[in-house]
């Protein structure tokens, strides 16, 4: 082996020189899309198991309620409607629809650059939710959500690089009128940023004035529907085992429109899910094979995201517990299951019990983040900024999540092992006559930012460094960070045409930029 001496490129400053200097995207440590699917809690007989099960589910008990359309198409495509008016199906027709679902899916954004690879076990993190309130980490106080409020939070999301995409988090509980609610909630995302959006919306009725709008944002029909960059989240079933016949509608509506769906079963383990997580697994699998069914029946390879999607009781008290390492579990276990299926899968992670930005929201975000991204989950929903088990949302949880985040993204990454990596000639540099330490070799300096990904705003100091520095605080850190952001504005407003023309079709609250 070469005795090689090893050579210093500056020290400190060139160290400080490199931190600063801009990474292109295919050099940064982590970036959306990075492939996970190295843990995985269910074993392959487990994953055998629940699919059976799942199976069995739907050919005996079946799914009730659905409206007379969705029973048509599903019973046209070999689905069987018996006398107690549920819908049962054929272990053949699951194995056909699942022959003609998307699988190697992308999600469009307004600005390319950030389209969702959904293939194999990529992982995108991003925000979900229906919130009523905002939590105010500084006062300690919740109060009534906004527009104005929803609009912030997605211009942070637009210049927060670890989260990937937007779904509304909060709903704008200041305007009554839901339809004007639902259109306002699509104005204030596509304002805030270009990323991929996701929204519900309340009634079939709209869907129409939706499309309209979605139409305008993106130029034409023909446009929206070569590039659809908005998602229907769409809660089609209400568990356990019946359809929600006014989302089904919707569904349908947006199939039509051509906008991606997400196929969302949100059960509530203990309560409208079996209590054992395997049974909650069970059941969320069963009721997304029947929406698998149900959108291949429409339209063959329509874009649909799997959105096993159940939650935790705390048994003691029947209250949700977003935060539990149980939710975790079930999470990284649907996503096996997203996984097993070959189709693009969603689930929830990084809700947090706690009220507040604290140590206990801590654990419980990146507990349940990891353990998602590790099992190769393609969409994280509701990674970032949720508290209270989804009934608050914090501005300065987003941006302290977006080093969570950060960090959650380089354990998917993983260990890189190739002869540079190994070290073996740096080593022998810096031991045989070297300087036996590795601070300044070119090896450190070339992969201290590719290797490495460091915090925007935890703090890594010494502690004499700390108290030097006034003791800086990650809330206080947290909060001007978010306020820097704010303060710069939208990068994603509408052209002012575009926006003049949407104002005089529809009733816009957010104020015009």
């Amino acid at each position: 082996m070469n005795q090689l001496k090893p050579r210093r490129s500056g020290g400190r400053a060139a160290r400080k020189a490199l931190r600063a200097a801009p990474l292109t995207e295919d050099v940064r440590p982590v970036r959306a899309g990075l492939e996970g699917g190295t843990y995985n809690p269910l074993t392959n007989a487990d994953i055998a198991r629940i699919h059976d099960a799942a199976l069995t589910a739907l050919e005996t008990i079946g799914l009730a309620d659905a409206p007379q359309s969705g029973i048509e198409v599903m019973t046209k495509a070999g689905a069987i409607l018996g006398e107690d008016g549920r819908l049962r199906y054929p272990r053949a027709l699951i194995e056909d629809m699942l022959s003609v679902a998307a699988k190697d899916l992308t999600l469009c954004a307004r600005d390319p650059q950030h389209d969702l690879d959904l293939s194999g076990t990529k992982v995108h993190f991003g925000t979900a939710g229906a919130a009523v309130h905002i939590a105010d980490p500084v006062t300690g106080d919740y109060r009534d959500s906004t527009l104005q409020d929803l609009y912030k939070a997605a211009c942070l999301v637009d210049r927060l690089d670890n989260i990937h995409f937007l779904q509304r988090p909060i709903v704008a509980r200041d305007i009554a009128n839901n339809r004007e609610m639902d259109l306002n909630t699509i104005y204030a995302c596509v304002s805030g940023t270009t990323k991929h959006i996701g929204t519900s919306i309340s009634e079939p009725d709209f869907c129409a004035d939706v499309l309209e709008l979605l139409h305008m944002i993106a130029g034409s029909e023909d446009a929206w529907r070569a590039r659809p960059f908005v998602l229907n989240s769409n809660c089609f079933v209400v568990p356990p085992m019946k359809f929600a016949t006014e989302s089904c509608e919707t569904m349908e509506a947006m199939i039509r429109g051509g906008m991606p769906v997400l196929l969302l079963s949100a059960g509530q383990a203990g309560a409208t899910a079996p209590a054992p997580i395997a049974g909650a697994i069970v059941q969320a699998v069963a009721e997304c094979l029947a929406g698998v069914v149900y959108v291949n029946a429409i339209a063959p390879g329509h874009p649909a995201v799997f959105g096993t999607w159940p939650f935790v009781s705390d048994l003691r008290t029947g209250a949700m517990s977003g935060g539990s390492g149980e939710q975790a579990l079930l999470t990284a276990g649907c996503a096996q299951m997203g996984r097993f299926y070959g189709l693009p899968c969603g689930a929830a992670a990084g809700i947090a019990d706690a009220k507040l930005p604290d140590m206990q929201a801590g654990w419980e975000q990146a507990m349940s983040n990891v353990m998602a991204g590790l099992s190769g989950l393609n969409m994280v929903y509701e990674a970032a900024g949720m508290h209270a088990s989804l009934l608050g949302f914090c501005q300065q949880s987003l941006v302290l999540g977006d080093d969570l985040l950060g960090q959650a993204l380089r354990c998917i990454r993983g260990i890189e092992v190739n002869e540079d990596t190994l070290s073996l000639e740096t080593m022998a540099a810096t031991c045989v006559g070297g300087p036996g330490h590795y601070l300044g070799s070119d090896q450190t300096l070339r992969l201290m930012q590719t290797e490495y990904i460091y915090p925007e705003t935890a703090d890594r100091s010494s502690p004499k460094e700390w108290e030097e520095r006034g003791k800086p605080d990650l809330l206080e850190n947290a909060t001007a960070r978010m306020q820097a952001i704010l303060a710069e504005g939208s990068r994603c407003r509408l052209a002012a045409d575009v926006d003049q023309a949407i104002r005089a079709r529809f009733n816009i609250h957010l104020p015009a930029g």
